[in-house]
């Protein structure tokens, strides 16, 4: 009973539809008893059994705390749904004022800024326009900042004295750094402390470091092991092309900030969240102390000087002052515009966001704004920033072009990239780069064609993929490369290049694989017919591919060639010099028409009564053999073949020549010797002629060594004692 009790406050647990034996006074009171504090369940279930009648008692009680649990679970189940939905929605809320407070944060920052850039460009309006009151205001804003600031030249030279041994004490500790921190008159130290460098990616800590803040760049150095307070040179950054981002505090990873120079980033973790704030507060100080220094020397550098007065002159050959011409002043260049004193900072954000075209844009109108102005010194400053940062987008466009990137999307993913780089003055990069990303995208294409059984069926799929690709590149390089006719030449090279590739994979799979020469040639023939497409563009690679295959065809022909002339042997040595006997009618019919097919017209003059055929078996298959060898032998002609392929008849045709002398000469009986001359006189008066113009209809030309072989007024001699051909 106990047992079955038990069940039942287990089943009571999973929960179910409520029961209406719930409700009452008894339920009431078993539900106070069940959460007492001190309440055993053991004892419980003891005491209930001493009590019950019997087995009905106990399930009806068991009923009862069934239904009490089914009740508290549903109640628990409302209760957490409800503080479910509540959870949700608070932490939304949170989220939306987490998100508002920092931009009002960001706002707040830029607003104190812009204040403090504002004031300080009015103070410097005023100074200029009265410069006794910008001394006055110097002197007591130079005693309100700092009250132990000495008034004096001589203190403020020691003063500076002091910065800069301070700084070349501490640099002292850095190992390899002398020659890249060149000592000048105004760098001095701003700030420095330890830090610990995390991993971007995996946030994973890297190493301990040392930064050196500078009034015009940041010195990072690491800590050299076994040697307390020395370091290591690792990085230096000019603070122009800095930016600090700070990194929300996400434990354990909290009191970091982040480094952000093109085309890099660094993660730093202070030592607490007071020192984090101190380096972003110094750093933001410093970088708009940099900025605002360059922009007043900029300024007091275009203002125009007023003219020296000349010394007096104690030559007599001078003219006198009144008639003296005034040496001509030399024209300002006005850098104060606002998108000029922004421009590297345009030009660095334009490269974050990948704003090629906007970058390229800005860098026009700067050559456009300098092209008619001299070149000064202010200028060749702004220069050199400003082709530090076309470096920069040089080399993130030439990344955009690399093969290592993704190759997808096909030659016009490649145009943006490609055309930002004319732009920019570098077609030849351009041209490369463009060349090289679409041979590695063609071999890509190549290498994950699946190699099918069939190889027509392959060869099909690689001419298409291949050609495509070459006429689709053409075109696009044609788009891009319009204006810069020098380049059409590397595109002519690549194209060879290319097409080797295309070759190299074409014979692996048609002429290393030992395929028929009837497959060789269809093959070879759909290439033909896919490279004539190129002809649309005015482009012409078949001279490439002629040359390219002439090598292997050469190879199939004369392996096919020997093949033949193994058979024809194979057979002659066999020849019983007999009629053939077809048996059917179809089969004669089947011949007649193969016969027809192969050219031969006159084939029914050699047939007979009752399926009889004239001639002989072997020089039926000689011919039927090589009329198929001419024909697949046409598909692959090119001029390069010539003499390849016509040598190869000739050999072909001697064997079966020579082998109806040799038996005509041997043969004594007259019936026999009947037989083969009428043999010959097919031979010669049918199946040379049918040759000789077949090849001339493909090749275009008549061929001598043909004409000479059916013109002999006699057959060839042999040794009427020796039982080999003489060839």
């Amino acid at each position: 009973m106990a047992l079955a009790l038990g069940e039942g406050g287990l089943a009571a647990g999973g929960g179910g539809s409520s029961s209406s034996s719930s409700s009452g006074p008894g339920s009431s009171r078993l539900r106070r008893q069940l959460e007492l504090g001190s309440f055993a369940a053991g004892e419980y279930v003891k005491q209930l059994s001493q009590q019950s009648d019997g087995d009905r008692d106990l399930q009806e009680h068991r009923q009862r705390i069934q239904a009490l649990s089914e009740e508290t679970a549903q109640s628990l189940k409302r209760n957490v749904y409800q503080n479910y939905r509540q959870f949700i929605e608070t932490a939304r809320e949170i989220s939306y004022l987490e998100s508002e407070m920092y931009q009002l944060s960001h706002i707040l920052t830029e607003q104190k800024g812009i204040m403090e850039a504002v004031t300080q460009a009015l103070l410097l309006q005023a100074d200029r326009d009265d410069p006794a009151l910008g001394a006055r205001r110097a002197a007591t804003d130079s005693r309100v900042n700092n009250p132990f600031l000495p008034l004096s030249a001589k203190e403020v030279a020691a003063s500076e004295e002091g910065r800069q041994r301070t700084l070349t004490t501490l640099l002292e500790k850095v190992e390899g750094c002398r020659d890249l921190l060149p000592e000048s008159p105004g760098k001095y130290l701003v700030y420095n402390g330890d830090l610990v460098e995390y991993d971007a990616d995996h946030m994973a800590q890297v190493q301990r470091v040392h930064a050196f803040l500078m009034n015009d760049c940041l010195l990072v150095a690491t800590w050299l092991p076994n040697r307390r307070g020395a370091y290591r040179y690792d990085a230096l950054y000019p603070l122009d092309g800095l930016a600090v981002v700070n990194v929300k505090d996400n434990p354990p990873m909290k009191d970091m900030f982040k480094l952000l120079m093109f085309p890099e980033g660094r993660i730093f973790q202070a030592e607490n969240a007071k020192i984090k704030k101190e380096w972003l507060e110094v750093l933001e100080e410093t970088k708009r102390s940099r900025a605002l220094s360059e922009k007043l020397r900029l300024e007091q550098e275009a203002l125009p000087r007023a003219a020296l007065p000349s010394p007096e002159s104690s030559n007599p050959f001078e003219k006198d002052e009144d008639e003296v011409e005034p040496p001509p002043e030399e024209e300002k260049v006005d850098l104060s515009l606002e998108w000029i004193q922004e421009l590297p900072e345009d030009l660095d954000v334009c490269i974050a966001q990948r704003d090629f075209e906007g970058a390229v844009d800005l860098l026009d109108k700067l050559n456009e704004y300098l092209a008619d102005k001299p070149i000064s010194q202010p200028v060749r400053e702004l220069r050199a920033k400003v082709d530090e940062r076309v470096r920069q987008l040089t080399d993130v466009l030439v990344f955009e072009l690399s093969p290592d990137r993704s190759l997808r999307g096909g030659p016009r993913a490649t145009r943006r990239a490609v055309s930002q780089l004319i732009r920019l003055g570098q077609s030849t990069k351009a041209c490369e780069l463009f060349l090289k990303n679409r041979a590695a995208a063609v071999h890509t294409a190549i290498r994950q064609l699946r190699i099918e059984g069939a190889t027509l069926l392959y060869i099909h799929k690689l001419c298409h993929v291949f050609f495509t690709s070459l006429l689709e590149t053409a075109r696009e390089f044609e788009t891009d490369f319009a204006g810069n006719s020098g380049c059409y030449s590397a595109f002519v090279v690549w194209a060879r290049s290319a097409m080797k590739m295309f070759v190299d994979a074409f014979s692996k799979q048609v002429f290393d694989s030992k395929e028929s020469l009837s497959t060789a040639a269809e093959c070879v023939k759909v290439a033909k017919e896919h490279c004539k497409q190129l002809s649309e563009i005015g482009l012409d690679l078949t001279f490439i591919i002629h040359t390219l295959l002439v090598k292997d065809i050469k190879g199939a022909l004369q392996s096919y060639k020997d093949i033949i002339i193994e058979a024809t042997k194979h057979r002659n040595s066999e020849e019983m010099w007999r009629k053939m006997n077809l048996m059917t009618p179809e089969a004669l019919g089947k011949l007649r028409e193969e016969m027809r097919s192969c050219g031969v017209g006159s084939f029914d003059q050699y047939t007979g009564d009752d399926c009889w055929v004239n001639l002989s078996y072997t020089v039926v298959a000689f011919t039927k053999q090589t009329m198929a060898f001419l024909e697949e032998a046409l598909k692959l002609y090119f001029p390069e073949l010539h003499m390849v392929l016509l040598e190869s008849l000739v050999e072909i045709i001697l064997v079966a020549v020579q082998h109806v002398d040799y038996s005509l000469r041997c043969e004594q009986d007259p019936e026999k010797k009947a037989f083969i001359r009428q043999n010959a006189s097919f031979l010669y008066e049918t199946v040379l002629p049918v040759i000789e113009k077949r090849f001339e209809e493909g090749v275009g030309k008549p061929a001598k060594q043909l004409q000479d072989l059916r013109n002999a007024s006699r057959l060839m001699r042999v040794n009427p004692e020796s039982t080999t051909s003489v060839v």
